[in-house]
């Protein structure tokens, strides 16, 4: 959609206004504003990159061989072939506390946990051992009944007021077994007395749990989503953007809530191109809001997951091709190296916002009048490319996830 006078509108300017009379969080860039200080780009970037620095650090435990390595691959979206993901077997195979660093955000680090049942420590000793002061939570994983290792493990974790989630795993291959051997399968009945049995196996041993069901190679289907969710609602708020934005794209759910994050932080982003157009400095304007655009598209093509990188990962653990994936991608920013030229190419075709970009330059050496209303243009233009650019790497990540799974790609 082609931009016009109109969507500079007043509700643009109202949240503005808003913006910087009731943000505390900015007092350091409208310092360097006040002062016409040469480093309010630097400063501004600083702001900029330390929202992505937020650190998870996510614990995988419970008995050997019952598939932590797995989870711990699908959670970050590795093929178990690839070379960096943790190494799986039927047998025990992480005999080490091994960190596995989320290849999109290196703050999200998950932990593949020995098998407690592997170790010489008794449990309030294991986790002393783990140091499990910089853990999260914890996922202690199963692929049958749980055990008295991992209630064990369960209660000292809960002494300790850290929280801890109980994960069946390889469920499909529990299906698979019961439709063979079942004259009147069904997946529903099979799920709930799974489930049941798990349940009850940890009231026997003093523990009230949720059991979630989960198949490593299918995210999307079982309890995983409700998982997700039972994360994102536990933890700090400051950390469930975080979490959100590296869980892989599970479902339509998911693409839309991370959309839903992204634009919440929409105005911080305008509100500081609008910092670098109320600096009197020629030619700084630009400077900032070209770098603040390449800099919040590669942060949008990256979250969901249309970098080239997590594409070719997609295409490993979904057996799709790459190219099949990429064939239903509409967005020029998509799995492609995001410069200034490309976004500057893309703004060429919205005539008000090259306009505007031109005018606040200008605009801000009118003295009183020009300063506020460089801001006010800069803030506005900024916030409806970026609100663009949102819409369309959204439309593409449903796209791309429709395809994945063999659905309808028409958005």
């Amino acid at each position: 959609m082609a931009m016009t006078p109109t969507t500079l509108s007043a509700d643009l300017c109202s949240l503005f206004w808003d913006f910087f009379k009731n943000n505390n969080g900015l007092r350091e860039i409208k310092g360097a504003m006040n002062n016409r200080h040469i480093g309010a780009a630097a400063k501004i970037q600083k702001y900029l990159d330390q929202q992505n620095k937020i650190p998870l650090n996510i614990g995988i435990t419970g008995e050997s061989g019952s598939g932590k390595s797995s989870v711990v691959n699908a959670f970050i979206g590795l093929d178990n072939r690839d070379m960096r993901a943790a190494p799986t077997g039927c047998i025990e195979t992480t005999m080490e506390v091994t960190p596995y660093a989320h290849p999109n955000y290196p703050n999200v680090t998950l932990w593949d946990l020995p098998g407690i049942g592997t170790t010489k420590f008794p449990a309030d000793k294991y986790l002393k051992h783990v140091e499990f002061e910089k853990f999260d939570f914890f996922i202690i994983i199963s692929e049958t009944r749980f055990r008295e290792n991992d209630v064990k493990l369960a209660k000292e974790i809960q002494k300790m007021e850290k929280k801890f989630y109980f994960v069946h795993s390889k469920i499909d291959n529990d299906l698979n077994a019961e439709e063979k051997s079942q004259r009147d399968f069904s997946v529903e009945k099979t799920l709930a007395r799974i489930r049941e049995n798990c349940v009850q196996g940890l009231q026997e041993q003093g523990v009230a749990a949720t059991v979630f069901l989960v198949s490593s190679f299918d995210l999307h289907l079982h309890d995983f989503p409700l998982l997700q969710q039972t994360f994102e609602r536990e933890l700090p708020a400051n950390k469930r953007d975080t979490l959100l934005l590296a869980v892989p794209n599970i479902n339509l759910e998911i693409i839309n809530r991370k959309k839903v994050a992204f634009q919440a932080n929409l105005k911080y982003y305008a509100g500081l191109s609008a910092v670098g157009a109320a600096v009197p400095l020629p030619g700084l304007s630009g400077a900032v809001d070209l770098s603040l655009l390449v800099d919040v598209a590669n942060i949008y093509a990256v979250g969901f997951g249309l970098d080239k990188p997590s594409l070719e990962r997609l295409a490993a653990t979904s057996d799709v091709p790459l190219s099949d994936l990429m064939a239903v991608i509409k967005s020029p920013l998509a799995a492609v190296e995001i410069t200034s030229d490309l976004i500057v190419k893309m703004l060429t075709t919205f005539t008000i916002t090259s306009l505007s970009m031109m005018a606040e330059e200008g605009l801000k050496y009118i003295p009183l009048l020009g300063i506020p209303v460089a801001a006010i243009i800069s803030f506005t233009t900024t916030y409806k490319g970026l609100s663009m650019f949102l819409n369309t790497f959204t439309d593409d990540a449903q796209r791309v996830f429709n395809k994945a799974l063999g659905l309808d790609t028409s958005v």
